[in-house]
């Protein structure tokens, strides 16, 4: 069993949100976490995950506060403006996303960076930025966020990809799935991407997409070994079939 962190055990908000998100999660899957020991049990990291099914996070964040972490996430920049959940938000060490321009966003991901690295905090970003919009489900052409974060702050990037959550809830899906037998959800954590080549080049959109590429690979060679089979040779790209890119999370 993992060690928990200070950053768990100390009260906090991640209390009273686990004593309603556990026990549900607990209800609707059957965990099944491969590679636990990749998660640092200290320490910053950027974990990221595959995205298919607006229950996603739900089940990403028990998965991490099994392992003894507190699961933050990067989250819109409008949300922290909300009175209360901002407020939450802010107390519970979430990441606004940048949303304005490229200079002002690279200095404020090298601050988030920074007190990622100084707090040894972890944070959750989805490099996809949305749900899939890949027909079945593969991950898609992902986003600089993930990558960026990393690179700027030198944390370790890792993998991550869950598979069995569209049977609770699919994409786009309005109603839950939630009679017995529980789901059973795979959880596979990757070893950290290697980004040693590219250590000081968080500036460099030609090193941002190396590192994504390498990124998008590992995942997907995660949800190829929970799936059992083969992703298509070509990741989705969303506006190669005119699809827009809403919702996202990250940039």
């Amino acid at each position: 069993m993992a060690r928990a962190s200070q950053e768990k055990t100390r009260p906090s908000l991640f209390w009273l949100l686990a004593i309603f998100v556990v026990p549900f999660i607990s209800f609707a899957a059957k965990l099944e976490i491969r590679g636990k020991e990749r998660l640092p049990e200290k320490g910053a990291f950027v974990l990221a995950p595959n995205h298919y099914s607006e229950l996603d996070p739900l089940v990403v964040a028990v998965a991490v506060w099994r392992l003894g972490r507190a699961p933050r996430f990067m989250a819109k920049e409008s949300l922290f403006r909300i009175p209360v959940l901002g407020w939450a938000l802010r107390r519970t060490g979430m990441i606004p996303v940048a949303r304005s321009s490229s200079a002002s966003a690279a200095k404020q991901t090298l601050i988030q960076s920074t007190a990622l690295v100084e707090h040894g905090r972890g944070v959750i970003v989805y490099p996809e930025g949305t749900l899939t919009r890949d027909p079945e489900l593969w991950p898609m052409r992902g986003k600089s966020g993930a990558v960026r974060l990393a690179l700027s702050g030198d944390i370790p990037l890792i993998p991550m990809a869950q598979w069995g959550t569209q049977n609770i809830k699919g994409r786009y899906a309005k109603g839950l799935s939630l009679w017995p037998p529980r789901k059973r959800v795979q959880v596979l954590i990757g070893e950290p991407v290697d980004l040693s080549d590219l250590r000081g080049r968080a500036g460099e959109s030609a090193a941002l997409s190396i590192a994504n590429d390498r990124l998008m690979a590992a995942i997907t060679a995660l949800l190829e070994e929970a799936r059992g089979e083969k992703a298509p040779a070509k990741r989705w790209n969303p506006t190669e079939h005119g699809q827009k890119e809403t919702g996202r999370l990250d940039s």
